[in-house]
């Protein structure tokens, strides 16, 4: 059976392919605004199945996974930031702080489906005002909800995690291999 891969993001298509089985990407054209009053520990997990069911209609013979990460600080969602300012805004915000980083990820497959979300806590340092504006400085946290990349130059803001850090990247590869494998996908 085909996989298509309902994202854009190049750190999901590089984490897929730690699964070594062919697959596509077809960037999903859906719907994200949220529901009003959807908790925000949901909103990844609603919005994977709404990526993955978009692209699933117009391939009903292919497994379809869908992904979306969110970073939640006190229960709000921080989305990829506006601009320069709304960067520095959200790493002042997480300066010193522990916060949850969920990917909801969705599979669709012969007009089934299933999906789960997985959570990571991560913990920043405290930071200065010289290392958030060199940080958002550079080009990095512009598309990344919660405005840093773990992968990248991220990485020097992070006291720790506990959990999963693919998740934080944006798809717990090996919470998905295990799903497929026991939906019989893989």
């Amino acid at each position: 059976m085909k996989l298509i891969l309902a994202s854009g993001s190049p750190r999901r298509k590089e984490l897929l392919g730690k699964l070594n089985i062919p697959f596509e990407v077809i960037v999903s054209e859906c719907d994200e605004t949220l529901p009003e009053g959807i908790p925000a520990d949901a909103a990844a997990e609603l919005l994977a199945v709404r990526k993955a069911a978009a692209v699933a209609k117009l391939h009903p013979d292919a497994v379809v996974i869908g992904a979306d990460t969110t970073v939640l600080l006190d229960d709000e969602i921080l989305g990829k930031p506006e601009d320069e300012a709304d960067c520095k805004r959200m790493l002042h915000e997480l300066s010193g702080r522990l916060h949850k980083v969920v990917t909801g990820v969705a599979i669709f497959w012969e007009g089934h489906s299933a999906s789960f979300s997985d959570e990571t806590g991560v913990q920043f340092y405290p930071l200065s005002n010289a290392e958030i504006d060199a940080y958002a400085a550079s080009a990095e946290p512009y598309d990344k909800a919660g405005a840093y990349g773990i992968q990248g130059q991220g990485a020097l803001l992070v006291a720790g995690i506990h959990g999963d850090y693919y998740n934080v990247v944006g798809l717990p590869v090996a919470r998905l291999a295990r799903q497929l494998r026991d939906l019989k996908l893989i």
